[in-house]
């Protein structure tokens, strides 16, 4: 496979995967939600929800992060992805 197939499907990979880490961080937070339901109000659902919701992103996001970093150390990505900003202009010679 050429280096910009490797791109799309890499791309499209981590995609899927933080939209699935993200379902998953918010139902683990949804369940723990659940466990406090008798501690705290009735009411407490219409702010608790934005904020389990926003969790979950910014958890999913580390995550990804993380995961991110453990590939880029493990694989070389100059050899295997092309890059996917190429700059606009040649870089400048020093003589």
């Amino acid at each position: 496979m050429s280096k910009k197939t490797n791109t799309i499907l890499f791309i499209l990979g981590g995609t899927v995967f933080n939209i699935l880490v993200t379902i998953i961080c918010f139902l683990v937070f949804l369940l723990i939600f659940g466990s406090l339901n008798n501690i705290l109000p009735e009411n407490s659902i219409v702010w608790i929800l934005p904020i389990i919701f926003v969790l979950a992103i910014i958890s999913a996001f580390a995550i990804y992060h993380v995961t991110l970093k453990f590939i880029m150390k493990k694989v070389d990505m100059d050899k295997y992805f092309d890059p996917i900003f190429r700059p606009r202009r040649p870089p400048v010679r020093k003589p």
